[in-house]
């Protein structure tokens, strides 16, 4: 079983008990990319029970530049399995080894760029029968927290992500998209978290995930709770070997479109515990828009799918840029 970091425990990999908060969300969130066929993406199961549904996402980039996306809200009663929407999610051995799957319709879009107005782009491009089966094995620790100190210290409308952690993995299986078939043999990182979320509760986060080969993957962030008085977090990790190193501190250089808004590629200082410095190059080779609306806020997410250079090392991920448009 790999090792756990942190006031975690293997069991975490399961569901936990609903909180009482109406904003209680626990989700599941899966990335791979397969660097020699070029294909790659997400899925995503958030259970937000107290309100009656589970967010399910899933974004696919293709090796032509096609993007497959769904998004929905599929109504759910408990937050007993991660099971919505045609999306399923199964602990095999915690810790170390879990399924995904996901069957049903997706948006095919030739320019992913459409999804920038959800409405016209599902109304204006062709739906696609989508089979996703894919087991995520484990190649490094899990890392992060269980949260358990910080419960019922923080305000529930203020909160994003009370208890989180993170794992880099290896993953394959199967892509059939209607009389398209990949096999998938990749790297990625998946990310587990509950408790009390809105997504308009920061102001901006920066979200980098890289595997340079399943010895060599790393993550870094950059969140701001609240620009306005200087509340900011950053941190992340490097695995090497199964060994992690933390992160202490990461900047970011982005370069943007001309809306100052989608990135398009970037450059990341890592300053590691002893004394060790990487630096990151990132061009976003696939960029779909995305958006959360909640009260009038409006929460824009990009998610770019990204070529990473570390020195020699060359290696794919996901670059995600959440920022609240105001």
């Amino acid at each position: 079983m790999a090792a756990v970091i942190g006031n975690l425990a293997a069991s975490d990999d399961y569901l936990h008990p609903l909180g009482p908060e109406s904003n209680f969300n626990e989700s599941m969130y899966f990335n791979v990319f397969d660097r020699e066929q070029r294909v790659g993406g997400f899925v995503r199961l958030g259970n937000r029970a107290n309100e009656g549904y589970a967010e399910m996402t899933i974004c696919l980039f293709l090796p032509d530049g096609r993007v497959l996306f769904q998004y929905r809200r599929p109504p759910i009663q408990n937050n007993d399995a991660f099971d919505a929407g045609g999306m399923r999610f199964e602990v095999i051995e915690p810790a170390q080894r879990l399924r995904t799957t996901y069957e049903g319709q997706v948006v095919e879009l030739k320019d992913p760029l459409e999804m920038a107005e959800p409405s016209a782009a599902f109304h204006g491009n062709p739906r696609k029968q989508v089979k996703l089966e894919l087991v995520h094995e484990a190649v490094g620790p899990m890392y992060g927290s269980a949260g358990h100190a910080e419960a019922g210290n923080v305000d529930p409308e203020k909160e994003f992500a009370r208890a989180h952690y993170e794992q880099h993995m290896r993953a394959a299986g199967s892509l059939q998209v209607e009389d398209e078939c990949y096999q998938i043999d990749g790297l990625g990182l998946r990310d587990h978290s509950w408790g009390p979320r809105y997504w308009q509760a920061i102001d901006s986060y920066r979200w980098l995930t890289c595997n340079f080969g399943p010895d060599f993957g790393l993550m870094g962030s950059i969140v701001w709770q609240d620009k306005a008085k200087g509340l900011v977090r950053q941190g992340g990790v490097v695995v090497r070997d199964g060994k992690l190193t933390n992160v202490r501190q990461i900047e970011i250089d982005t370069r943007f479109a001309e809306n100052g808004l989608y990135h398009e590629g970037f450059t990341a200082r890592l300053a590691l515990e002893g004394g060790e410095t990487l630096a990151v190059e990132g061009a976003v080779k696939s960029f779909i828009p995305l958006r959360n609306r909640r009260e009038g806020m409006i929460t824009h997410v990009g998610e770019g799918m990204t070529e990473y250079r570390c020195g020699t090392r060359l290696g794919y991920g996901l670059s995600e840029y959440l920022d609240q448009v105001r």
